[in-house]
């Protein structure tokens, strides 16, 4: 299986990279993984609905020119559907045996997805209505997927 995560913007604090550099090592044996890093489009602290909505489209554009026609697209969207971890595990084997073997997540910016990447999404996922940095969802995201293969392989990793 192929496994792509695609964030908006530069991952710089230290711990992050090492967690997640960590869990994308467990990962070698169940998949190979990509994480891909598109260009946060720069703006000012306060901007207007049309300056969002640019910001947003720039940003979309650059994530849409990563994903292949072929993959199978997860938004990561406060909107979208919370998931148990066994739920979500199970997409996953879903999505393999029945020939999704491209599975690619999109985490957006600060100010969030495009209408066009939502659009192209096959899914929209949701860890609750919590508010977290991007950054830190990378994180959560790749556990959570490390999560998902060790629940299919029957491992006591999730108790």
């Amino acid at each position: 299986m192929n496994i792509k995560i695609i964030g908006v913007g530069k991952l710089k604090e230290k711990y992050l990279k090492q967690g997640i550099a960590e869990y994308a090592k467990r990962l070698d044996t169940f998949c190979k993984l990509e994480l891909v890093e598109v260009a946060d489009e720069k703006a000012p602290e306060k901007l207007s609905a049309a300056e969002m909505a640019t910001v947003k489209e720039k940003e979309g554009t650059r994530i849409l020119a990563k994903i292949k026609e072929r993959e199978y697209v997860y938004a990561l969207a406060i909107e979208g559907k919370q998931r148990a971890s066994e739920e979500f595990a199970a997409e996953l084997d879903h999505l393999a045996t029945y020939g999704h073997s491209a599975i690619t997540f999109v985490i957006g910016g600060s100010l969030g997805l495009s209408p066009a990447v939502m659009k192209r999404s096959d899914d929209q996922l949701s860890f609750g209505k919590l508010t977290l940095p991007h950054q830190l969802m990378r994180l959560v995201l790749i556990e959570q997927v490390y999560r998902g293969f060790m629940i299919n392989a029957g491992s006591p990793y999730h108790k």
